[in-house]
This record gives structure tokens, sequence and C-alpha cells, in this order.
């Protein structure tokens, strides 16, 4: 099993295929690598050579006990790192995730936009644009941290399958990474939307009613970009429907 140490925090990646245009998929936040188990070696076999990774508090990597370390500017570190181990750093690579795995992928083009092919942005929201809309998401993310310090990784078990299917150490790492990599600070990333520059796919399923409006949103802000609605599926598109998401 494949770890990338980052500053004394090891990261869990795997890597389906010897060759192709690198695509790296993030997963959404307390779900874990093992949700794209339907997708990699299909990808594969389509000619991509996919990543997948373990965001820091999530799944087999490290759950640092400080909470600096939980931070959308370390996940796009982390992306980048990851990247730079499987290919050149001059091998731009299709960037893309589920929910906050989205998120980041917009993140990380924010900041490198030359290693970015392509975005791949699956259920997601962009931020929001209105502080006071970004308290009430940040409240709520603190609410999240709280509930797993208190309850443990028993609240997983009732959320959607990406969540409720995937494995945890304990649920240390994920009230800390809510408070530090869920929780937002400001708008850059939305305000980023019309600055893309590369192809962008945006994918929502039909039932996933809280991202409809989102998923429309980014079609709206990012030049050129397509959206995909994937029937009978809800938040995790890939795992409710995975061969109309694969298609």
């Amino acid at each position: 099993m494949p770890y990338l140490d980052r500053d004394g925090v090891k990261l869990y990646y795997e890597v389906h295929g010897s060759s192709g245009t690198p695509l790296i998929l993030t997963h959404g936040y307390s779900s874990t690598s093992e949700m794209w188990q339907g997708q990699v070696d299909i990808l594969a076999k389509e000619g991509y050579q996919v990543i997948v990774w373990d965001m820091r508090g999530h799944g087999k990597s490290d759950y640092p006990d400080d909470q600096s370390l939980y931070s959308e500017e370390h996940t796009v570190a982390d992306i980048a790192a990851i990247l730079s181990r499987v290919k050149d750093a001059s091998t731009p690579a299709i960037v893309g995730g589920l929910s906050l795995g989205g998120y980041m992928s917009i993140a990380f083009y924010r900041v490198h936009p030359d290693r970015t092919k392509a975005l791949l942005i699956i259920d997601t929201g962009p931020g929001f644009k209105n502080d006071a809309a970004r308290e009430v998401w940040n409240k709520t993310s603190q609410e999240t941290g709280a509930r797993f310090d208190r309850d443990g990784l028993a609240p997983t078990q009732s959320m959607s399958p990406e969540r409720s299917q995937v494995t945890h150490r304990n649920a240390k790492g994920l009230a800390m990474a809510a408070r530090g990599m869920l929780a937002q600070r400001n708008s850059a990333v939305i305000e980023s939307l019309p600055l893309v520059r590369v192809p962008s796919l945006v994918v929502v399923g039909a039932e996933d009613t809280p991202f409809l409006v989102a998923s429309e949103y980014m079609v709206k802000k990012i030049p050129g970009a397509r959206k995909a609605v994937i029937p009978e599926a809800g938040h995790a598109a890939n795992i409710d429907n995975p061969q109309e998401f694969n298609d």
C-alpha cells in the first residue's frame, strides 16, 4: 500500500493504470478512496492513470492531532504532492472529486491552473459569496465535528452510501476535518469560477436535491462547462447509478 509522507503526515493513495492521462479523484467529507471502487478499473481500461487517495483525517491516511494541519491549503498541497509522486509535475491531470472533493478540485485549479488538464466536479457546491450563508455552513461544520467527537463513528451509518460503506480508524480525524477542511474561510473558490479556462464537467445525481441549484450555478459561471445529470442517483451518484456515471 503506497503512502506519501507530507511533513510527517502519511497520505494513503492508490494508482490504477500504468500510463495515460492522470486522473485524480478526491472523495467527499467522511468518505474514503473506497468510494471509487466502481470506477477505477473501468477508467484505467479507458486509458487513464487513475489516482485515488484518502484525505488527512480519513480512511488509511494519518489523523494528525494538530487542528492547524487540517485546511483547504493543506488539502490542495496534498493533491499536488501526490500528483508529483505519480507523474512529472509538467504533466497536467484531470482533477476531480465528489462533494468536498469537488470543492477541493476547484480550489486546486485556482492555485495550480497549469497542472490541471480538466475539472470533474461531482455533487458539489462551490462555497458561498454571502458571509451570512457561509457562517450558517460553518456552524453546521462545527456541529458535525462536535457530533463525531461525541458519538464516534456511529453517525456515518445513517449517511449516504459513499460514507456509510467505508472504513475509518476512528472519528477524531473526521471531527478535526470538519472544523478545518469542511468549514470555509472566504469566497475565493466560488469567485474563481469565471476564471476557469479548462474543460469542466459538472455531474449531479438527479435526486441530489440540495446540489441541483449549485450544479446549475457552476455550469453558468464556468466558461464552456458541461453538465451531466445522473438519473436514479442521489449524492453518491457514482455508487447509486455506476453504469450511467461511468458512461
